[in-house]
């Protein structure tokens, strides 16, 4: 309870209120104690305050229900009631532009959640979604607060909820900058991008004690839901830095590539790099001859403004690229297959992760360009077992119900059910070019021919001779470059060199594009 002051001697009733009102934010500002504050530097991690003035444009923070305290009582709760019941809410800006924020504050019952803790989450988030404005949660928390009991667990599902409604309308970020464990990491898998931080952030079900009480295994807190784990084996974690000031400079570079809702395009910022510029290098680039390997990530650089993107989910699921980057200062959506990782095959988890970005890109009005060279699905008893059936399903739902402008570019191979997937002309591509280098085809020219002339190959007096003959007479046939184009699968074959001008010029065409939506309630998509 707030405990009324003397007056200041020479002050009036009013102005003393005043001074007490001073005095009492201040206490706020400056946290349990300084003790706790220093424990909380000692790990090596910012306070939630100091996490906000990094995330936020400086002065810019408005803090909402700063005198919160909570109401639960028993188990010595009553007898500590600190201000903002260990979470900070509030809004300001990044780049200028609205942006909510909720930070735990370790230093207060180690940031765990309670019911007023939850209510205060709960207002920010509503408030969010009303104004239609990003949410930033800067995670740092034990979990539920466990003398409250269900009302800490409710509380958690009042987050779900609203994360849940959140979704497709406006942006959610999770920044994880502590433990999250339990029902409490459901909340950032729920938004559309996970920062971590590495050796101070983990997430788990269940922690070590319990997996070493169940299974018998023993693992560390790090190597069982660590930042490295998460950003390259389960793939929860899109991002993963060394440090606290590099991770919340990277949300703020993500957040001026994303629009503030549902209803708005992201922002378009000035560049000096020319729209018609001619790509050269790209021939230098990527070798004619599709069994070699080459870095997509350097045809990107070539096609974007002054060479900038940012890779989404950049160690996990490798085969596959997923990108944001700008175009003439449009932001633009990059999906493209690795060469240099699994030859860019499909697989399970490159499915689920670019069906995923397709979705955000689609729910954002982000328009997304598709870079192909792939040489068809990952074949295997593990993969078939695992499900690629549907997982590659996702992606091909999430293509073909994605109404933003969508671009197709093939730069050599595009073989079987991959190449539908790949979001080709028949599952509704705006536009799809080729290279001069590019073949598409059900499968290879060796296997294809391996197939229709294994009866010829095996007749002949040097089976091999033939063999070679009959793989040029299927290339020569079926997977010249202009095959596609004369068929109309293809609008145009290009001289690479001037990709990002014909790109540029058909996102600029497609700016205006509008699709109608069948009713329905929502669909079904493969799981």
């Amino acid at each position: 309870m707030t405990v009324l002051r003397e007056a200041p001697v020479g002050l009036s009733d009013a102005e003393s209120r005043v001074a007490e009102l001073h005095a009492i934010r201040e206490q706020v500002l400056a946290g349990p104690s300084e003790a706790a504050t220093e424990a909380q530097h000692a790990k090596g991690k910012l306070t939630a305050r100091e996490r906000i003035e990094l995330l936020l444009d400086e002065g810019s923070f408005n803090e909402v229900e700063p005198l919160r305290r909570h109401r639960a009582s028993g188990f010595g709760l009553e007898k500590k009631k600190p201000y903002t019941d260990g979470v900070i809410t509030g809004w300001g800006t990044v780049h200028g532009r609205t942006v909510f924020v909720y930070a735990h504050d370790f230093r207060i019952f180690g940031g765990a959640l309670g019911e007023a803790h939850a209510q205060k989450i709960h207002k920010i988030m509503d408030m969010a979604i009303a104004a239609g404005a990003p949410l930033v949660s800067l995670n740092d928390g034990a979990g539920a607060r466990i003398q409250e009991g269900v009302t800490a667990l409710a509380g958690y599902g009042g987050i779900f909820q609203r994360n849940t409604r959140a979704s497709g309308v406006i942006p959610q970020i999770s920044v994880m900058l502590g433990p999250c464990a339990g029902g409490a990491a459901y909340s950032p898998a729920l938004t559309d991008f996970v920062f971590m931080v590495r050796e101070t952030s983990q997430m788990f079900i269940t922690g070590p004690d319990v997996v070493k009480a169940v299974t018998g295994e023993q693992i560390s807190q790090n190597g069982l839901g660590g930042a490295d784990v998460h950003a390259e084996i389960s793939g929860v974690a899109h991002f993963a830095y060394d440090d606290e000031r590099t991770c919340l400079e990277e949300v703020r570079f993500l957040l001026s590539l994303l629009p503030q809702n549902n209803r708005e395009t992201p922002p378009v910022e000035m560049t000096e790099d020319p729209a018609d510029r001619r790509c050269e290098s790209l021939l230098d680039l990527v070798p004619a001859d599709g069994n070699r390997p080459y870095d997509m990530r350097k045809v990107i650089e070539e096609l974007a403004d002054e060479g900038q993107f940012m890779e989404i989910h950049e160690r996990w699921a490798t085969n596959v690229i997923c990108a944001l980057t700008r175009m003439d200062g449009q932001v633009v959506g990059i999906v493209a297959n690795q060469p240099q990782s699994l030859a860019g095959v499909l697989d399970i988890h490159a499915s689920e992760k670019a069906a995923r970005f397709v979705q955000l890109c689609d729910a954002f009005n982000i328009p997304i360009v598709t870079l192909l060279d792939v040489p068809g699905f990952l074949p295997g008893v593990d993969q078939e077992h695992g499900g690629i059936i549907r997982h590659g399903a996702k992606l091909l739902y999430a293509y073909c119900n994605a109404t933003v402008p969508r671009i197709s570019l093939i730069l050599r191979k595009a073989y079987g059910g991959a190449y539908i997937v790949m979001d080709s002309r028949s599952v509704g591509a705006d536009l799809a070019f080729a290279w001069p280098t590019n073949e598409i085809a059900v499968m290879g020219a060796e296997g294809a021919a391996n197939v229709i002339f294994r009866r010829d190959i095996a007749a002949a007096d040097d089976p091999e001779s033939k063999r070679v003959e009959m793989v040029q007479h299927y290339k020569d046939e079926l997977m010249h470059p202009y095959y596609a184009a004369e068929r109309g699968l293809v609008d145009d074959v290009i001289d690479p060199a001037a990709t990002r001008a014909v790109l540029i010029r058909s996102l600029q065409m497609l700016r205006t594009k509008h699709a109608d939506l069948p009713a329905r309630k929502h669909g079904n998509p493969p799981q």
